[in-house]
């Protein structure tokens, strides 16, 4: 292969896989070079000012990981959404060009057919059936002040829990001894 060069890619089309979605569902489909901050842009536009209860979020092979923070950067915007992921492979088409065509002929195309992940993410207002696989009921919404005091971190999904000596190695654990020795101050030991 080092004497091709890739000259172009196309995805197979795949009709959407979930069923009863509006005509008009937006499909936002992600790339390797996609700008999350465009693809949120226009997905939260959809949603908030033009009113869609539905979108759909999809993207295959290096795409897969920038579609599910898409996704869950829009849940965390929204709140309240439910999921349905769709996993499948599909099908895309390289061809490659030779980059030293033969003296007496034309260039040589070579064409790989790679089947590669891809995801599929619908987010609805509307609840979905949980019956059906890949199915996320919207996630609690914690208000300020609610839970314990550690779960006023942002981002942190539950609190953190609270520092146990145990966990500490034994020569970090320090006693404190209880004699008044020298002049009233308390003496630190270190345990080995």
């Amino acid at each position: 292969m080092e004497n091709f060069r890739k000259v172009r890619t196309s995805e197979e089309e795949m009709p959407l896989p979930f069923p009863d979605l509006p005509p008009d569902v937006v499909e936002m489909k992600v790339k390797e070079g996609s700008k999350i901050r465009n693809l949120m842009n226009f997905a939260m536009a959809q949603m908030e000012q033009k009113g869609r209860r539905q979108i759909v979020f999809s993207g295959c092979g290096r795409a897969v990981t920038k579609t599910i923070t898409c996704v869950e950067i829009m849940k965390r915007k929204l709140g309240g959404l439910h999921q349905v992921t769709k996993v499948r492979y599909k099908t895309v088409l390289e061809v490659w060009e030779s980059q030293e065509p033969p003296p007496d002929g034309p260039a040589q195309n070579l064409t790989v057919h790679k089947n590669v992940p891809s995801i599929c993410i619908l987010l609805s207002r509307d609840p979905l059936d949980p019956n059906q696989a890949g199915y996320q009921p919207p996630e609690h919404r914690h208000e300020a002040g609610e839970g314990t005091a550690g779960s006023s971190h942002k981002g942190l999904k539950r609190p953190l829990p609270p520092p146990c000596e145990e966990l500490l190695p034994k020569k970090l654990q320090v006693q404190v001894s209880d004699s008044p020795k020298g002049s009233g101050s308390t003496a630190g030991q270190l345990d080995h």
